[in-house]
């Protein structure tokens, strides 16, 4: 059974398995890295690709890298909306930028591209140390009884 073939509509909110979760963050691309440098909180939307128990993404030097650098302590969310569910994965971990060559080779190997027209010579790894996910029954607000 694949993560797009459960039906979640017997409860409204449903939390995930682990193995539920990765079956999520293989089927999407789209996330949000959460870093927090000097207690200011900082979201950047990424493209990434799940694979071996981690997840990776590129990108170029920057604010992004610098605030990795402090703090490599992270949170990543993916989620999707589709007709009759909707679903959220949260990943706590830590991050790095590969460095050695064969790390980079592999990374290079996976399907990760830039979405838009840049160069991102740098790949980041993401280890997870925590991932949550939920699964929401999407439909009208149920009514309301009074006592």
């Amino acid at each position: 059974m694949t993560f797009d073939d459960v039906n979640a509509t017997a409860v409204p909110v449903q939390v995930l398995s682990e193995e539920e979760c990765w079956d999520a963050l293989l089927s999407a691309s789209l996330g949000r890295l959460a870093v927090a440098v000097g207690g200011i909180p900082d979201i950047f939307p990424v493209n990434f690709v799940a694979a071996d128990r981690r997840l990776l993404f590129r990108t170029a030097s920057g604010t992004k890298l610098i605030e990795l650098t402090v703090n490599n302590r992270v949170a990543f969310e993916t989620d999707g909306v589709g007709r009759d569910e909707a679903w959220s994965v949260i990943v706590h971990g830590t991050a790095k930028a590969l460095d050695t060559q064969r790390e980079i080779d592999d990374a290079v190997a996976l399907p990760l591209r830039p979405l838009i027209p840049t160069v991102k010579p740098i790949f980041v790894e993401i280890v997870p140390q925590l991932i949550t996910g939920r699964r929401f029954a999407l439909g009208p607000e149920p009514t309301a009884t009074l006592l």
